[in-house]
């Protein structure tokens, strides 16, 4: 499975920056996967999103626009992400401490060329990052690889999403905080972060080919090439699979379970494929998960 494939730019922080490259629009028949989401009280929507994107990517189809229009409420997986001087502050908060050793000993021997050289394109260094605890580390150098990508999480779907939620007054929540998300990745032991860190080398190798074909099966709604993803590459540590994916899409579910109304709720496409994933979940509660795009 490709664990960075379903959690890309999960946590871009302030690194990515964009560019006007040229980006592709939703085919006429097509665009991003949506799906209606009913049980008891609840009869909204379930959208896939991709957090960072190029300038330039016409995602907004018909069906995407009316749901949002007929939306009570706006879903995020955390309502507080966009508050980017909380979650640099958490980040550091979190993902700081004295005494550790430098990044380059957090890796087997025969890793470390590769680790100077993803740290070497992403611009960055192991002096720099080795304040980081390993899990922060890994996260940072994804960061930093994404920057040949030009792509940024102002250009993202949530941006555009609050924007438009905000404009008609409607509320926007989350299915849990910032703090939870990075408490994630914090609360695992040091080896599994250790072994999180080599797959963030191995996968900076080729940001931009999982990128684009992340980002082209996306719009297309193409979630059978997305779970493809899971399947190229090394197995993620269980684990690390456990603590950031699965035991989340858990944790979601109950949230979910405790709204009502007509909310649309937009998770990271990755969280919909996938063992246990959420649309799975969803459907064990007695949820009906009906694809509409």
């Amino acid at each position: 499975m490709r664990l960075l494939a379903r959690l890309l730019a999960l946590f871009v922080l302030s690194v990515a920056a964009a560019c006007s490259d040229k980006a592709p629009a939703p085919p006429e028949q097509g665009g991003p996967a949506l799906w209606r989401v009913q049980r008891g009280g609840l009869d909204g929507w379930l959208f896939g999103t991709i957090h960072v994107l190029p300038k330039g990517v016409a995602w907004q189809t018909g069906a995407i626009t009316d749901a949002m229009g007929k939306a009570d409420r706006l879903v995020l997986e955390a309502a507080d992400l966009q508050d980017e001087q909380k979650t640099l502050m958490l980040f550091e908060k979190m993902g700081r401490s004295a005494g550790l050793l430098p990044l380059e000993n957090r890796v087997p021997p025969d890793e470390r060329a590769a680790l100077d050289k993803a740290l070497g394109d992403g611009g960055t260094s192991s002096q720099q990052l080795s304040g980081y605890e390993s899990w922060a580390a890994a996260m940072l150098l994804s960061a930093a690889a994404q920057q040949s990508l030009h792509v940024s999480q102002e250009e993202g779907v949530e941006p555009v999403l609050i924007a438009a939620f905000k404009a008609k007054g409607k509320p926007i929540g989350g299915l849990e905080t910032v703090e939870r998300q990075f408490g994630a990745f914090d609360t695992l032991p040091e080896a599994a972060q250790r072994r999180l860190l080599v797959q963030t080398v191995h996968e900076a190798k080729d940001m931009k080919g999982l990128y684009d074909r992340i980002l082209d099966a996306w719009v297309k709604g193409d979630m059978e090439a997305i779970a493809k993803e899971d399947q190229r590459g090394e197995q993620p540590d269980p684990m690390v699979e456990e603590a950031i994916l699965v035991a989340r899409n858990r944790d979601w579910v109950k949230a979910v379970e405790a709204l009502s109304g007509h909310a649309f709720i937009a998770v990271g496409a990755g969280h919909l494929t996938g063992r246990e994933n959420l649309i799975a979940l969803l459907q064990a509660r007695g949820f009906t998960v009906t694809r509409v795009q």
